[in-house]
């Protein structure tokens, strides 16, 4: 289900929202802005900024103004708000000669009360004028929303202008207090909930794709859980969701969890929770990391509703390993290839249509992963599967400047998790084939081991159970 539907709705609830609190604040900044905002009209937008600034009147005229202009920016064209976003990062950047300034005298200080009032003054210098603009709609209704939807659109054209990414930086900055994980509710979600938040559990579902109505009603029956986090000011917005199946033992085949006919079992006598998909569902929030803690009180709820549940993993993908694996075979070669696993992926790999030499060792490897589907050749899955298996668990416990190789892995080692375990074609999806060549990973969360793992990842160490360990020596 396309996410273009929730967008176009949530724009509008917002701007009507934005018009209703800017009454009144329309006569004191002139005609409206055009969609694309030419050059010409920028003088009008620098005049609409400055009256947020230092207008006249108290904070409730601040906050109309900051919602005129906010309902000005949500009707520009895409070129428009591009020129509007590029305008303030640029030209209410931070003030480097007035910083400069400020931290001459704050150096020159000889007193604690002149020392006092110099960082006091240099704190203010450090706030750009475009963080204060943007901090006023913290106030707004709908406020919040605006913000981390305008940030979304700023890390896109951040890319290529690095003053609007160090507006983008500012802005994660900002928003991580805002959604500071005390602030949050967690919430169940099931099939009794609103058909709106289904819904968006579709739209958002960034692992597993829900396929219909009778998928997602499968990944809501009585073995499984769903979890979302919700900001207050954001209620009918969900900020992340996890998945959670009740099983025995450690799950390594996503078809079998996500398999409608599979019987339902009594959630009371499952021993482990698995965690099968954890989906960000703001892109504006990129950055602002509350995963860990979504983890720490799901296990929470869970151990106290079902006391039989006593490990807690997850059943996750490994995006990157295809893409680093074929460039590992280009780079090394069959240096790390027994003589014997040449000769055998050599007896499995057609040689190419236009070639006679037959491919042999890593060109073999990378022939077969980027042919068909060689999950279905029984020969060629044999072959390779020892490979495969040992380069991935290489892959999981690789890093660079003190940061796991793959995304997931850094995203579940920094939240304290250790790798557990690899599993063979858990998922044989054509993305699983895409992304990791079939291969799925459990990361273990022992609940009481948590912040000693997490300490160790933080300080460069990848934790990971002695079979990984064992198979990345091959």
């Amino acid at each position: 289900m396309a996410l273009t539907g929730f967008v176009d709705r949530a724009l509008d609830r917002v701007s009507r929202t934005f018009r209703g609190v800017a009454t009144g604040a329309r006569e004191a900044v002139g005609a409206p802005l055009r969609p694309d905002l030419p050059d010409d009209d920028l003088p009008r937008l620098k005049a609409r900024i400055g009256a947020c600034l230092s207008g006249p009147g108290g904070e409730t005229a601040a906050r109309a103004r900051a919602a005129e202009l906010g309902g000005a920016y949500l009707v520009l064209s895409q070129e428009g708000r591009r020129r509007f976003l590029l305008t303030l990062a640029r030209d209410y950047a931070l003030d480097r000669d007035a910083l400069a300034a400020t931290v001459a005298r704050w150096q020159a200080a000889t007193d604690d009360r002149a020392r006092s009032k110099a960082e006091a003054e240099l704190r203010d210098a450090l706030e750009t004028p475009a963080t204060r603009l943007l901090a006023l709609f913290n106030g707004l209704p709908e406020g919040v929303k605006f913000i981390v939807d305008l940030r979304a659109e700023l890390l896109k054209l951040g890319k290529a202008d690095p003053a609007v990414a160090r507006l983008a930086d500012d802005l994660r900055r900002l928003l991580a207090i805002w959604f500071d994980v005390g602030f949050l509710d967690l919430r169940r979600i099931d099939w009794r909930t609103p058909a709106a938040l289904l819904e968006k559990l579709i739209a958002y579902e960034a692992v597993h794709a829900i396929h219909s109505w009778s998928d997602l009603k499968n990944r809501l029956d009585s073995d499984r859980r769903c979890f979302a986090f919700f900001h207050p000011r954001m209620p009918d917005e969900p900020l992340i969701f996890v998945e959670v199946a009740l099983v025995d033992g450690m799950a390594g085949d996503v078809h079998r969890l996500l398999d409608e006919t599979a019987p339902t079992r009594d959630p009371g006598d499952a021993n482990t929770a698995i965690f099968y998909s954890i989906s960000n569902c703001q892109e504006g929030l990129a950055g602002v990391s509350f995963g860990n803690f979504l983890i720490k009180r799901v296990a929470a709820e869970l151990s106290r509703d079902l006391p039989k549940i006593k490990n807690f993993a997850t059943l996750s993908p490994i995006p990157g390993f295809r893409a680093w694996l074929l460039k590992t075979l280009e780079t090394e070669g069959d240096l790390t290839l027994s003589a014997e696993e040449a000769d055998h992926l050599a007896s499995v790999s057609p040689p190419p249509a236009d070639a006679t030499d037959q491919p042999r060792g890593a060109s073999a490897i990378a022939r077969l992963v980027n042919g068909g589907d060689w999950t279905k050749q029984p020969a060629a899955e044999i072959a390779l599967k020892p490979v495969l298996i040992r380069f991935c668990a290489r892959y999981l416990l690789g890093s660079h400047d003190g940061r796991a190789l793959d995304r997931v892995a850094h995203f579940h080692l920094s939240n304290g998790a250790r790798v557990e375990r690899l599993n063979w074609l858990g998922d044989t999806s054509p993305n699983g084939l895409r992304q990791s060549c079939g291969l799925m990973v459990n990361y273990r969360y022992r609940l009481e081991d948590v912040d000693a793992n997490h300490e160790a990842y933080a300080d460069g160490t990848i934790i990971a159970s002695g079979e990984v360990k064992k198979l990345a020596k091959g």
